[in-house]
C-alpha cells in the first residue's frame, strides 16, 4: 500500500508559504466525537466498528469526501503505519491501538481523519509555513461537510465534548513545526521554551507530543480548548510563533556576527557528510540537515533547494525508505541504502 505515495513529497512539504525558511509546517487538529457512542477509549470493538461503518458510509455519500481514500487499519500492516506517522498523517497514539480504527487522506495528503483515536474523530489539516487562516478553512471545510452528514457530540454550556477534558471545547489543537538551530547553537532555547510554556503553549517533539526533538525541528501548540474561541486560539499560536522567529532570527545574526567562520565550518562539514558518507542513521541525517537548512537560510549554501532539504527529510525515515525502495531492511541494510538514497539526491 501507498507505494505510489512514497514516491513524491508530502503534500505539506510541496509549497513554499510564509516564513517557510523557520516554519516547516501548520498543522490545525479538530477533536470530534458522534452523538449516542462512547468514546473509544471506553468503547468495546462492536461499537469501535460501528462507528467506522458509519463514517465510511458518510464518506459514500458525500461527493466532496467521495474523492479521498478511506483505510481501516486492519488493512494496514505496521510498515504502512509507520508511513503514515512519518508522513504526519496520523499520530503515534494511533500506532498503539490499531484495532478497530481507520484514518481518511484527501488526495492532497493537506487534510486526514483519524477514526477512533484517542476521540471518535480527529480531523487534521497540515500545510507550508505559517499559514493559521488557511490551515484552518481548509480544517473547516472537512468539519463542515462531516458535521452535515453524522451529529456531533456538543453541549451548549462546554462545546464539543472530547475524550480528553484539555480538548473540550472548541476541540481545536493548533501547531507549527518550527526549525530553530540558531536558539539551539546560542543555548537559548531553554530560556524560549521556558517563555512559551508561561504563555499557556507546549514545546514538543518532531511527531508531537510524547516524542524526541530531532533536527533542532520543535512543534508549539496551545494544551487548553475551553473557555476560548478558535480565533483566540490561533492568534495566540500565531504571536508566540512570531515572536520565537524573531528570537531565532536575531540568534543567527549573532552567530553571523561572533562565530561566523565556526558556523560555516559546521555547515560545510554537515553538507559533506551527507554527500560522501557510506552509511547514515536517520537520526543523524535529520541533525545534518538542520545544519545545511541553516546553511541556506544565511546564503552560505547556494546550490541546493529546500525542496531537495525536504525529499530527503522525509525519505531518509526508516518506513518511507523501505517504502521508496520497495524493501523490506533492518536496521543495519537502511542506514547503508540511506547514505546511497542522500548522495543520490545531492550529486
Amino acid at each position: 500500500m501507498f507505494e505510489e505515495m512514497a514516491k513524491k513529497s508530502a503534500g505539506w512539504l510541496k509549497e513554499v508559504g510564509e516564513e517557510s525558511s523557520v516554519v516547516l509546517s501548520t498543522r490545525i487538529r479538530l477533536a470530534r466525537n458522534i452523538a449516542g457512542f462512547n468514546f473509544p477509549n471506553s468503547a468495546d470493538k462492536e461499537t469501535r466498528e460501528k462507528l467506522l461503518e458509519y463514517f465510511d458510509s458518510a464518506v459514500g455519500k458525500s461527493e466532496f469526501l467521495g474523492q479521498g481514500n478511506f483505510y481501516r487499519t486492519e488493512e494496514i500492516d505496521r510498515t504502512n503505519s509507520s508511513f503514515l506517522v512519518e508522513r504526519h498523517l496520523i499520530s503515534p497514539t494511533m500506532l498503539d491501538n490499531l484495532d478497530g480504527s481507520g484514518v481518511f487522506i484527501a488526495p492532497s495528503e493537506k487534510v486526514s481523519i483519524m477514526v477512533n483515536e484517542e476521540d471518535h474523530l480527529r480531523i487534521q489539516a497540515i500545510t507550508t509555513g505559517l499559514e493559521m487562516d488557511r490551515t484552518m478553512e481548509l480544517a473547516a471545510q472537512f468539519d463542515n461537510e462531516v458535521g452535515r452528514l453524522l451529529e456531533y457530540d456538543y453541549d451548549s454550556d462546554f462545546g464539543f465534548l472530547t475524550a480528553c477534558p484539555t480538548n473540550v471545547g472548541t476541540g481545536l489543537r493548533a501547531s507549527v513545526l518550527i526549525h530553530l538551530p540558531g536558539l539551539v547553537l546560542t543555548r537559548e532555547i531553554e530560556k524560549i521554551i521556558r517563555k512559551v510554556t508561561k504563555m499557556g503553549l507546549a514545546v514538543r517533539g518532531f511527531y508531537g507530543e510524547g516524542t524526541d526533538v530531532m533536527g533542532n525541528l520543535f512543534q508549539v501548540s496551545n494544551q487548553t480548548t475551553l473557555g476560548q474561541s478558535e480565533s483566540d486560539i490561533l492568534e495566540a499560536i500565531e504571536r508566540v510563533t512570531r515572536i520565537i522567529i524573531n528570537d531565532e532570527a536575531a540568534a543567527r545574526s549573532r552567530l553571523e556576527e561572533e562565530a561566523f567562520d565556526q558556523i560555516c565550518d559546521k555547515i560545510w562539514r554537515a553538507y559533506g557528510i551527507l554527500k560522501h558518507a557510506r552509511v547514515l542513521s536517520s537520526e543523524e541525517v535529520m541533525n545534518l540537515l538542520s545544519a545545511v537548512r541553516l546553511g541556506l537560510a544565511i546564503n552560505v549554501i547556494k546550490t541546493l533547494s529546500i525542496e531537495t532539504i525536504n525529499d530527503i527529510l522525509l525519505l531518509s525515515q526508516p518506513a518511507h525508505l523501505m517504502k521508496y525502495y520497495g524493501e523490506d531492511m533492518d536496521a543495519d541494510r537502511r542506514d547503508i541504502v540511506r547514505a546511497e538514497m542522500v548522495r543520490e539526491k545531492l550529486a
